[in-house]
């Protein structure tokens, strides 16, 4: 986005008091898209011509005095597993290509657009969001905006890569094992994966569906809340979706921090990383006057036990095309498809009893504390195509070990922000900011305070 408007909330502010109309704001970001996307890869589909119609219909309400929402004219962009009616919905995959255009918005696509944002087009992803790293075997891979020859992560990296590029001021992605957390903290973003069942996945396509969760990306906190706020409420297309009346957050991000309880993830989280990753927990801790610590009960057999459930429910929604067409897949989502179909049910069912003892122990813990910070990923951005990384002189796999330390926490639906660490002359990093169940409130307070205190922040990357 262009300086005047460094984020959404803003643009909506100047479109509704008249200084700019939506279809400037519109038609400046569909030129900044053509101009920038050829280097980032973040769009599979641009919307331009019923982005302009839309932005025409917000322009023509706000002249005969109607209030178009809080979100007017704010072009947004989403994953290509949310349904855009009139448009296949990709998920990243080649097979997907050849079904019908989707004949209705998904839910969250139709909560923003009803709140006046502008939806200019659709964003790349990992195969069926199978992946961290947003290397699409079909489509190509998203390039960082900090660094073209990185990764942007995944699996949401188009929306990741699209918001820290300033295509545009808002995207939304889906997290699963930390795919909207992932890319945040690679591009330098927030990144919101809020409560399991808090917002509806009505009309995308689930990976695995005990622990897809959709969220917003942003570049300020209340950003975030407001997307939040917004997408909220029961729906009837996702059984999964809480029947809760919505929590507005936005209005309690000036409520400050005073009285919560603050803890660091010690142990499991504090292994496993590059030193920076470490540091930049505990340059949040420092501002945060933070120094207690806790400990989660054996997180290393969650992410095991993560690992096999994902792999299984994935696997098993693909077993068609896995048995009719293996060779159509990207070869790395079909053999992680394919070892996820061979998965005993001993496993599974052992796995899913582990989950309910992880959940129990930790609602423990969380019962003593309020808020918990972790790393979002043990190290940078990698270059593109890189395969194993040296930790602790240690060579692994970059791929999979992007999720160390979300993997655990998204096993048992935890609410999640990540918050970007900017560190000059080097690339960024996150923070996880952790609560409770439907304690979205508390994270983005504590956000909200690091944010106004400079700690972190999410500027465009030019």
């Amino acid at each position: 986005m262009s300086k005047a408007y460094p984020d959404a909330t803003q643009i909506a502010e100047v479109v509704k008091g008249h200084e700019v109309s939506a279809k400037a704001i519109v038609a400046a970001a569909l030129a900044r898209i053509a101009d920038k996307n050829q280097a980032l890869n973040c769009f599979t589909a641009v919307l331009s011509d019923t982005a302009m119609a839309e932005a025409e219909k917000i322009d023509l309400a706000i002249a005969s005095g109607k209030n178009p929402g809080p979100l007017a004219g704010v072009p947004f962009a989403v994953k290509n597993l949310f349904d855009i009616g009139g448009i296949t919905t990709l998920a990243g995959s080649k097979i997907n290509a050849e079904k019908p255009p989707a004949i209705a918005d998904a839910t969250a696509v139709a909560r923003l657009k009803q709140a006046g944002a502008v939806l200019v087009g659709a964003l790349n992803m990992d195969e069926y969001a199978y992946g961290f790293v947003t290397e699409n075997a079909h489509y190509g891979a998203t390039h960082n905006p900090h660094d073209l020859t990185r990764i942007a992560g995944g699996s949401s990296g188009g929306s990741a890569a699209a918001v820290a590029g300033g295509l545009v001021p808002l995207t939304l992605g889906s997290d699963t094992n930390g795919s909207i957390r992932v890319p945040a903290a690679l591009c330098g973003i927030f990144g919101l994966k809020p409560t399991y069942g808090r917002l509806s996945r009505g009309g995308t396509v689930l990976f695995s569906s005990s622990f897809d969760c959709i969220g917003p990306f942003g570049r300020s906190v209340r950003d975030i809340a407001t997307a939040f706020d917004i997408l909220q409420g029961s729906d009837e297309r996702d059984p999964v979706c809480t029947k809760r009346n919505p929590e507005p957050c936005l209005p309690q991000l000036s409520q400050g921090i005073e009285g919560l309880r603050i803890a660091i993830a010690g142990d499991y989280f504090t292994k496993g990383a590059y030193p920076e990753a470490l540091e930049a927990v505990e340059q949040v801790a420092r501002a945060l006057n933070v120094t207690q610590y806790v400990t989660l009960p054996e997180p290393d057999r969650a992410r095991a036990a993560a690992y096999i459930i994902t792999a299984a429910e994935g696997a098993n929604l693909h077993l068609d095309d896995l048995r009719s067409r293996p060779g159509d897949f990207d070869l790395a989502t079909r053999d992680r498809f394919l070892a996820g179909a061979l998965i005993a049910a001993d496993w599974y069912i052992q796995a899913q009893r582990f989950r309910q003892w992880f959940r129990d122990r930790v609602r423990e813990v969380l019962q003593n504390v309020d808020i918990i910070l972790a790393p979002t990923t043990p190290y940078p951005a990698t270059p593109i195509g890189q395969q194993k990384i040296v930790v602790d002189g240690e060579e692994i796999l970059v791929r999979p070990n992007l999720g160390l330390f979300t993997q655990p926490l998204s096993f048992i639906g935890l609410p999640i922000i990540s918050v970007p660490i900017q560190r000059p002359n080097a690339l960024p990093l996150g923070v996880q900011i952790i609560a409770a169940p439907y304690n979205e409130a508390l994270i983005l307070r504590v956000a909200a305070v690091l944010e106004a205190m400079g700690v972190v922040s999410a500027p465009v990357v030019h």
